[in-house]
């Protein structure tokens, strides 16, 4: 009988050892299965199903959440054996508590008490996905051989998931970065390169966009007959789309002025153009002026555009004539149209209001104030020094703090 007894002991063992085996074989089988899927480049939904299928079925396990994080908010990716209602409950703030494997025995949670433990998937210290897991079933195989399985299926899916979601987002950046090269080179191709200079004025401009694509915009044209346009404009936004609109816009300018029309013409085409583009969700302030060599009269409009300042004869004049900004209403209601005569050397100074934003670290602005007293002591010197020296100022004041907007100048000195 001990023997017979000994026998029975010894099949026992080798019906468990078989049992060991043949789960060990379907492990592989289904890591294999996971690993060429990932391989294959098998979808987010399909690596789910993949998971929520091989939990149930080859692992006996009744009950099911994996959660991963979509933009801000963790979601249910996939599930098993539980109430759809108590997975629309919102966890956010309570799974921060887990920090690695741990039982569920304890919780009072209304969706935590339903599982046996959770599984933490952390990518350098920060959680990419959390499983819960419950209900090993009633099979003799060791629960904890099947936790550790589980654990690591759940780190492979995570791990596979977090990268696709990391390559879509690179792929997405470098699409984004490629917009913005396109960008770049626009707005580059619509800046003048050169401007026109004579006896009787000088141009000079700074162009410093904050970021790789700004949204400041200036420009001028000169006429046979001794006139000369020019106009300087912020384009609300940054990016691709703004340097679309400011070619947009380039376009009807240059379209416009060469033909000669009255500037009030010219401004409300202007806005019809910008209107018809944006329906009002972008817009556009504007300094549009003409200058007569001959007559020496400046007439402008300025439109919503931070004032250009006229340095003539000792005084600062803000030209502040014109209308609302263009593109926010269909039609605009009144236009104003400024104009001066310069009877000695003058300055108009028109300008982007990122530069009187600059901030140095004591967090005081430059302001107007100072670049009205800059323009004083400096209205002698030729355009081009005047802005050289300018950016050397900023340069002092800011104290390395960093510039907070796009900066555009247009200097025009006129001479009798």
């Amino acid at each position: 009988m001990p023997e017979l007894q000994e026998i029975k002991r010894t099949l026992s063992r080798i019906e468990q050892l078989e049992r060991e085996v043949s789960l060990k074989q379907l492990q592989i089988k289904s890591l294999l299965a996971i690993t060429q899927a990932i391989n294959e480049n098998v979808s987010a939904p399909g690596l789910f199903n993949m998971y929520n299928s091989f939990l149930r079925w080859e692992m006996a396990i009744r009950k099911m959440a994996l959660y991963f994080k979509e933009e801000d908010t963790w979601e249910c990716v996939s599930s098993l054996g539980i109430d759809e209602a108590l997975l629309k409950n919102d966890v956010g703030e309570q799974l921060s508590q887990f920090r690695s494997k741990q039982g569920l025995s304890e919780s009072t949670h209304p969706l935590f008490r339903e599982f046996d433990l959770v599984i933490p998937v952390l990518h350098k210290e920060v959680p990419i996905a959390y499983a819960f897991i419950g209900g090993f079933g009633e099979s003799t195989d060791d629960p904890y051989d099947k936790v550790q399985f589980v654990t690591t299926i759940t780190n492979v899916i995570a791990v596979a998931i977090e990268n696709k979601r990391l390559f879509k987002q690179q792929v997405n950046q470098e699409v984004v970065n490629r917009e913005l090269e396109v960008a770049a080179e626009i707005q580059r191709a619509l800046v003048p390169a050169r401007l026109p200079s004579g006896n009787k004025y000088q141009l000079s401009s700074i162009y410093k966009p904050h970021f790789a694509v700004g949204g400041d915009y200036y420009d001028v044209v000169e006429f046979s007959d001794g006139q000369i346009a020019f106009c300087i404009a912020d384009i609300t936004g940054k990016g691709a789309s703004a340097a679309l609109l400011m070619a947009n816009f380039q376009a009807n300018f240059h379209a416009l002025v060469t033909r000669q029309a009255p500037l009030e013409d010219v401004v409300r085409e202007l806005n019809a153009a910008v209107y018809r583009v944006t329906q009002g969700d972008k817009f556009i302030t504007l300094f549009i002026a003409k200058y007569d060599l001959n007559t020496r009269t400046l007439h402008y409009v300025n439109a919503g555009h931070t004032a250009p300042l006229l340095v003539a004869n000792g005084e600062v004049t803000a030209l502040r004539h014109g209308c609302t900004v263009l593109g926010f209403l269909p039609e605009l209601p009144r236009i104003n149209v400024g104009g001066v005569c310069l009877t000695g050397e003058s300055l108009i100074f028109s300008y982007t209001d990122g530069l009187t934003d600059v901030r140095n670290s004591k967090g005081e602005d430059f302001g107007e104030q100072q670049l009205t007293q800059y323009l004083l002591e400096h209205c002698q010197d030729s355009a081009r020094e005047l802005n050289e020296l300018l950016l050397q100022h900023i340069e002092r004041f800011r104290e390395r703090e960093p510039y907070p907007d796009d900066i555009t100048v247009l200097t025009c000195k006129v001479f009798q």
